[in-house]
């Protein structure tokens, strides 16, 4: 699996949400300044995370996005889905009834795709933003947070 442009865009945009204090809204423009992104697209990804429920909009001049939940209630997998990345790995594959070598295989990446969905599921905002945080500790950066 790869994550696209999309998914990477979504997911640096909730966890620049995420960082909020109080998990406040902020603006389209100033989350696409901080993670360097473009903010046209950036709107685009973040009407469609509205509609999965995974953020709000609010209106007025203090106004932008926020999380509609707890950053440990948001995981990889629902950013994914949010925005149409799939992660199915033989799409509409048949294997051969007579060979036992084609369903191994096929069984094989039905229970990869498997294990893999419940790993992109049981990853959340909180988890990515701890081990940046990590990473970031380790590299002795202290101030600036992008993802």
């Amino acid at each position: 699996m790869k994550l696209t442009t999309r998914g990477h865009y979504s997911v640096k945009a909730l966890l620049d949400l995420s960082l909020q204090p109080g998990y406040g809204p902020t603006s389209v423009k100033a989350i696409a300044h901080r993670q360097d992104l473009p903010a046209p697209y950036l709107e685009k990804l973040l009407i469609e995370m509205r509609r999965a429920k995974l953020v709000n909009s609010v209106r007025g001049a203090q106004g932008g996005y926020q999380l509609a939940r707890s950053p440990t209630e948001i995981s990889l997998g629902h950013i994914l889905e949010a925005v149409g990345e799939t992660i199915e790995p033989l799409p509409r594959h048949s294997p051969d009834a007579d060979q036992a070598e084609d369903w191994v295989t096929f069984t094989l990446w039905q229970r990869l795709h498997q294990k893999l969905k419940e790993a992109l599921y049981s990853i959340t905002l909180a988890d990515l933003y701890y081990d940046a945080r990590s990473w970031q500790a380790a590299q002795g950066e202290t101030n600036s947070f992008v993802v």
